[in-house]
C-alpha cells in the first residue's frame, strides 16, 4: 500500500484563526479508511472575496451527500450538479457518507462557484486523482505546496463543462491583494476577465476533465493572457448639442470639479444629450480605478462593458429603492454602485418616488452605501457624479415661449415639491435649459469634446496637486483652506446667502463651485466674476 501523505501536502494555507485538521487524503486507501480533501475557494461579500475552505470528507456507511457551512439554495443544489458532472466526465461517484463543509461556517455562501472545488475534492477524497505534486517527492523543493496556492471557483453543467461565473474580476482583484502568489483556476469565459489583474496567474478550463489533467500534470493549462480591446467606441461628442451655451458651460464646470448637476427645461431642449456627453469630458480612468469599476460591473448580469470607460447608468423612474441603492434579502449592488467612478443620470427626476430619491442623500455625502441585514452587513462603493433632468411642470412648458403651459400655479408648485430640500442641497449646480429656438437647425456645431476635455483635465490636475481631490469632495475644514474668496467675492457670497436663505451645506457648495470656476480660468484666488457665476448656478428652483 502506498504511503499516506500528510495533510500538510494537500491542504492549502488556512485562513488565520482556523486550526489545521488531522487526517489523510488524496490517494487510494482501504475501503474502511476515512479520507479528507481540503481545497481553497472564495465567497463574495460586496466586492470583497473572503477565503472559503472547502472540506470534502468521505467515510464508510450508507450513501449520503451532506453539505454544511451556511450554504444557500444555489450551493446546496451543487450536489446534483457535481454528481452528474462526475459521471458525465467518466469518473465514479463514491459510495459512502460524503460530507462537504464550507468554512468558516458563519460566512454566507451563494451561487454555483463552489461546484468545481467540491467536485475536485470528491475526486481527491475518493482517490481518483493521483497528483505527483502531493507525493512530497516531485515538489519537495517547494516551500509552499502547489495546491496551497491554487484557488478554484466555477459552476459545473451536467455535462461536466464549466460555466462562467459572476464576479470573476472582483474575486481576482480581492485575491491578488490578499495572496499575491495565488493561482486562480476559473472557467475559460471568466479567466479572461481575471487576467486583467496584474501579477495574478489565472487559468481557464473548459471542462472538469481539463482541470483534472492540469492537477495530474498530464496536460497543463496555460496562464490566460490579458486581452486588450482596442475597438472601444468613443463617447458621444459635445458638438452634437447646438446652442444651449449656458447649459454647456454648466456641464464643463460640473466635469471640472466633480459637481452634481440638475437641469431644468422643457421637453426636447437637449437635457439628455448633455448628460450623455459628460463621461466624455472626464479624464480616463487610472488602471486601478478601471479595475475597480470593471470588478463592480462583473457583478451585474449581462455582457461586461468596455474596460476603461467610465460607467454611465440611467435607470427608469419606476426603479425601486433596493434597485437604486442596493439591497434585497441577499444584498445586491444597486445602480449607484454600478455608476461608481462614473455618472448616474436620473431623467424626469420628480417622477421618481420621493422615498427612493431620499435614499441618495447619504451616498452623495459619503461615497459609500452600507446595507445591513440580520445575518450580515455589506458595504459597496458609490462615488458617482449625479446628473438629473426635469421639466418645469407636469406638462413641461411652464415659462416657455414656445408653447403655453396647461398647469395651474398650485400644480407647478406641487410638481416641484416632490424634490426634498435636503436632496436639492446636495446638488451643486441647478441650471435652466431653455427650449430650442426656431433657428436651432441653422446654428453651427458647438465646441467639440476634444477641445473641452483638456481644460477639464487641467483644472482637475490643479485640484489634485493642491488638495489631493476634486473640489466637490472637499471636506468642510478644507473648504476654508482652499476656497478663500477675495473681499468683493466674499461680500457677494454673503449677500446671496442672506437673500436666498441658504443652508450651511449650500453655502459651502457654492464656494466649491466658485473655486472650480476660478480653476478653469487659471486664477489662484476666487474673484467676484467667479463667485457671480457660481451664485447664478444656485438660483432657487421655486424662482424659475
Amino acid at each position: 500500500m502506498k504511503e499516506r501523505p500528510a495533510l500538510g501536502h494537500l491542504c492549502p494555507a488556512l485562513p488565520p484563526g482556523l486550526p489545521r485538521l488531522d487526517g489523510y487524503c488524496g490517494f487510494p486507501f482501504p475501503p474502511a479508511a476515512m479520507t479528507l480533501a481540503v481545497l481553497a475557494s472564495c465567497a463574495l461579500t460586496g466586492i470583497d472575496a473572503p477565503p472559503v475552505r472547502v472540506e470534502v470528507h468521505l467515510a464508510p456507511g450508507l450513501p449520503s451527500f451532506t453539505m454544511v457551512g451556511l450554504a444557500d439554495t444555489e450551493v446546496r443544489e451543487s450536489r446534483e450538479r457535481v454528481r452528474a458532472a462526475l459521471l458525465s466526465s467518466g469518473f465514479d461517484f463514491p459510495a459512502g457518507r460524503l460530507t462537504v463543509n464550507l468554512a468558516p461556517a458563519d460566512l454566507p455562501k451563494e451561487s454555483g462557484r463552489f461546484d468545481l472545488p467540491i467536485a475536485v475534492g470528491v475526486l481527491l477524497a475518493s482517490g481518483q486523482i493521483a497528483m505527483p505534486s502531493l507525493s512530497g517527492r516531485a515538489r519537495a523543493r517547494d516551500a509552499v505546496p502547489p495546491l496551497a496556492r491554487l484557488v478554484l471557483a466555477g459552476e459545473l453543467s451536467l455535462t461536466g463543462a464549466l460555466v462562467p461565473i459572476a464576479g470573476a474580476l472582483a474575486i481576482a482583484l480581492s485575491l491578488s491583494r490578499r495572496q499575491p502568489d495565488a493561482e486562480l483556476l476559473l472557467p475559460a469565459g471568466s479567466a479572461t476577465q481575471a487576467a486583467r489583474v496584474p501579477g495574478l496567474r489565472a487559468y481557464g478550463a473548459a471542462t472538469l476533465r481539463d482541470v483534472v489533467a492540469h492537477l495530474e500534470e498530464k496536460q497543463m493549462l496555460a496562464a490566460t493572457a490579458c486581452h486588450v480591446d482596442g475597438t472601444a467606441g468613443l463617447p458621444p461628442c459635445l458638438s452634437d448639442v447646438k446652442g444651449q451655451y449656458g447649459a454647456r458651460r454648466a456641464l464643463e464646470v460640473a466635469a471640472a470639479g466633480g459637481h452634481n448637476l440638475l437641469m431644468l427645461g422643457p421637453p426636447g431642449s437637449g437635457k439628455s444629450m448633455l448628460a450623455q456627453r459628460l463621461p466624455g469630458l472626464l479624464p480616463p480612468l487610472r488602471h486601478d480605478d478601471a479595475l475597480e469599476a470593471a470588478a463592480i460591473a462583473s457583478l451585474a448580469p449581462g455582457p461586461a462593458p468596455t474596460f476603461g470607460l467610465r460607467p454611465f447608468r440611467a435607470p427608469h423612474h419606476s426603479v425601486s429603492g433596493a434597485a437604486l441603492v442596493g439591497g434585497g434579502t441577499r444584498p445586491r449592488p444597486g445602480e449607484i454602485t454600478y455608476a461608481h467612478l462614473g455618472v448616474l443620470f436620473l431623467d424626469e427626476l420628480p417622477e421618481f418616488g420621493r422615498h427612493v430619491l431620499d435614499t441618495l442623500r447619504e451616498p452623495l455625502e459619503t461615497g459609500r452605501v452600507s446595507i445591513a441585514r440580520a445575518q450580515h452587513r455589506t458595504e459597496y462603493p458609490a462615488r458617482f457624479q449625479l446628473v438629473a433632468a426635469m421639466n418645469p411642470c407636469r406638462c413641461g412648458w411652464h415659462g416657455s415661449n414656445v408653447k403655453a403651459c396647461a398647469c395651474t400655479p398650485d400644480q407647478v408648485a406641487a410638481y416641484r415639491a416632490r424634490l426634498s430640500g435636503p436632496l436639492l442641497d446636495r446638488i451643486d449646480l441647478q441650471v435652466e435649459v431653455p427650449a430650442a429656438g426656431d433657428d436651432w437647425a441653422d446654428l453651427p456645431p458647438g465646441e467639440p469634446t476634444t477641445a473641452v476635455r483638456p481644460r477639464v483635465g487641467a483644472a482637475l490636475d490643479w485640484q489634485h496637486r493642491r488638495q489631493g481631490c476634486a473640489n466637490a469632495a472637499l471636506a468642510p475644514g478644507q473648504v476654508d483652506t482652499h476656497c478663500r474668496p477675495d473681499a468683493a467675492a466674499r461680500a457677494l457670497w454673503k449677500q446671496a446667502m442672506k437673500q436666498f436663505a441658504w443652508s450651511a451645506r449650500t453655502a459651502h457648495r457654492v464656494l466649491k463651485v466658485a473655486r472650480t470656476v476660478a480653476d478653469l480660468a487659471g486664477a489662484a484666488e476666487i474673484g467676484s466674476p467667479h463667485m457671480a457665476e457660481a451664485v447664478q448656478f444656485r438660483r432657487p428652483l421655486r424662482e424659475r
